[in-house]
């Protein structure tokens, strides 16, 4: 089932001379829980696009559909929200607050969203990320495979329909990027989210069912390299698709 779709994308930077093109008429569609490694040389319009995806920044022409909804449509403040709760942005640098500890750190887009923490989902999340024993620690006080770990507890927490990782192991060793990779897999199996990743490393994209290769702003190859299971397709997301508060894409009737 389609979540995700994207048409005659275009972004431009700049005029006249100065011009640059960061993505030139790009169409796809992902599929839900679907796992998506999108690969190219840098500059070559990656980052751009899955800012794109991620309500970011908005495209020059195009759009973007998320459970049918155009993303671009909403005003600022239905993009902020469509962010928060629709959404998962892990970056290859890990954006914690340095105050705040790690159980602080993963809770605070729900918190900032005025919503209840779901203490079950928090507990489970610490437990998978091997952080139950680290709740009070704060980021200066763990390792960089610990802190990317808090990263992606952050951006599950809210159960986003999309997460969108840029480089989420740019940082890391071989030991701890793999880790990294099997917890966002792992997450893509269990909660059926679709995860979408931009990557270097060829080991990583040869795990995803999916690669789509860009250049000069231009999809140049999208191969599928293994197929979703049925069971796994035919899962329904944990976010759904009714829409509420001004009709914000992609939001539920009743959140977690």
């Amino acid at each position: 089932m389609e979540l995700l779709k994207v048409e005659h994308l275009c972004k431009t930077y700049g005029q006249g001379e100065n011009q640059v093109k960061a993505l030139d008429d790009v169409s796809f569609s992902v599929d839900k829980g679907e796992f998506v490694a999108i690969i190219g040389p840098s500059g070559s319009g990656k980052s751009t696009l899955l800012h794109i995806l991620g309500g970011v920044d908005r495209p020059t022409g195009g759009k973007v559909y998320m459970d049918g909804c155009d993303v671009y449509a909403q005003n600022e403040e239905q993009l902020a929200i469509f962010r928060r709760r629709q959404v998962g942005l892990i970056y290859q640098f890990y954006n914690l607050i340095p105050v705040l500890n790690v159980v602080e750190n993963i809770t605070l887009p729900v918190l900032m969203d005025k919503q209840e923490v779901n203490e079950e989902r928090l507990n489970e999340l610490l437990d998978i990320l091997q952080l139950k024993n680290r709740g009070e620690h704060l980021p200066q006080q763990l390792s960089g495979g610990q802190q990317q770990r808090v990263s992606i507890g952050r951006d599950l927490m809210n159960a986003p329909a999309v997460v969108l990782a840029d480089e989420p192991t740019g940082n890391l060793d071989s030991r701890n990027s793999q880790e990294i990779v099997e917890l966002l897999k792992f997450s893509n199996r269990k909660y059926h989210q679709t995860l979408i990743v931009i990557t270097h490393d060829e080991n990583i994209a040869l795990q995803a069912n999916r690669i789509l290769a860009i250049e000069d702003g231009k999809i140049v190859r999208d191969e599928v390299i293994r197929k979703m299971s049925a069971r796994h397709g035919e899962e329904r997301h944990e976010s759904g698709s009714v829409q509420k508060d001004g009709d914000v894409c992609g939001d539920e009737v009743t959140r977690r």
